[in-house]
């Protein structure tokens, strides 16, 4: 019988301090045996932000616990694990080392091997947690920190087709929500405070919505938010119509975007039954995912989704991550070291800062 790889998953990017232990079956379909995390949003929703060092120090009190508690709910020893997988790029850098680091120091005590997940990876391969996805396929990645279109060729093979020259969507959101006083995490919160308001109040920008390609920007619908909350002086069903306005640009701009990457996936694959993964935080956007699956209605193509718990960050999808490339003998020495910065697809322009020319 075919043996079933088991892995243990750490991730520490950010502001969550998660462990999971995942196996892979017979059919190469994910079991979670255990998937644990502590969110660590009442520390820093005084900040209206994460404070890398206040998140650094929650992951050191809590990422003991967390692994012990991921292990005793999988009922599954150390002895008894394939490998260890933890998250070892992009982030916050004071953060990634104590996760990376623990992986290590348990990779080394129970003699197993080591990979150090690209964590935008992980949120790639999610969908198989749920469902076998053959390859390949579109990837809209959305997160606080990175918005992307990637083709997503098989493990770690990655062509980048689009991505944000400025701000991040997750982070237009959050600094959206921090204009309008909705308070963090910002984008759940535009999202619950955009349905009291009226979407066609306000008429915001698409910055470069007829040029570039896929590629997004999102600094000059900030900078117009901005503006017209300067206007509001404390008008509640003003703040709401301008949250629900700003939520249908966004709409509006991942629509003809999303389109255009459609097509252009078609052109460079030659393949016209287009499935369609969209991953990330900002995935689990009930709105936007209303307004892409639409879209791809229209365009008949699939659209897949992982299930909200494995769109925020989470150790299940870093563990599957390292499942996947230990099958293809992608395993790292134990000196690895954490990345703040780490494209999936390395030879893709960098497209941030000024002079950028589109």
């Amino acid at each position: 019988m075919k043996k079933k790889i088991t892995f243990l998953g750490i991730e520490t990017s950010c502001d969550e301090t998660a462990a999971a232990v995942i196996r892979e079956n017979e059919r190469g379909a994910a079991e979670i045996l255990s998937n644990v995390v502590s969110s660590q949003i009442s520390e820093h929703k005084k900040f209206g932000g994460v404070v890398p060092e206040l998140a650094a120090r929650a992951h050191l009190e809590n990422i003991d616990y967390i692994i012990k508690t991921a292990l005793a709910e999988s009922k599954i020893s150390l002895d008894e694990i394939d490998g260890v997988a933890a998250t070892a790029g992009p982030g916050l850098i004071v953060c990634l080392t104590i996760g990376l680091n623990i992986g290590k120091s348990i990779a080394a005590f129970a003699n197993k091997p080591l990979i150090g997940v690209n964590h935008l990876e992980g949120h790639a391969l999610s969908p198989g947690l749920e469902t076998k996805i053959e390859f390949p396929y579109l990837l809209l990645l959305i997160s606080g920190g990175h918005t992307q279109f990637l083709i997503v060729k098989d493990v770690n093979q990655y062509e980048q087709l689009g991505t944000t020259i400025d701000d991040a969507l997750g982070e237009a959101f959050d600094k959206t929500a921090k204009m309008l006083g909705l308070g963090y995490p910002g984008g759940p919160n535009v999202e619950k405070f955009s349905k009291l308001g009226d979407k066609k109040f306000f008429k915001l920008p698409e910055p470069i919505i007829n040029k570039s390609g896929c590629n997004l920007s999102f600094a000059g619908l900030k900078t117009a938010v901005l503006r017209e909350s300067k206007k509001i002086k404390g008008d509640n069903q003003m703040k709401y119509n301008l949250a629900a306005s700003f939520q249908n640009t966004i709409n509006s701009i991942l629509y003809k975007k999303t389109k255009i990457a459609i097509e252009m996936f078609k052109k460079k694959t030659q393949i016209e039954n287009v499935k369609l993964v969209v991953a990330g935080g900002v995935a689990a956007n009930k709105t936007i995912r209303e307004n892409l699956t639409k879209l791809s209605d229209e365009m008949k193509c699939r659209t897949i989704y992982p299930d909200v718990k494995f769109c925020s960050d989470n150790a299940a999808m870093i563990a599957w991550a390292g499942i996947k490339r230990y099958k293809k003998r992608l395993l790292d020495k134990i000196n690895i070291e954490a990345k703040s910065r780490w494209p999936l697809d390395e030879s893709a322009p960098y497209m941030k800062g000024p002079g950028l020319k589109l």
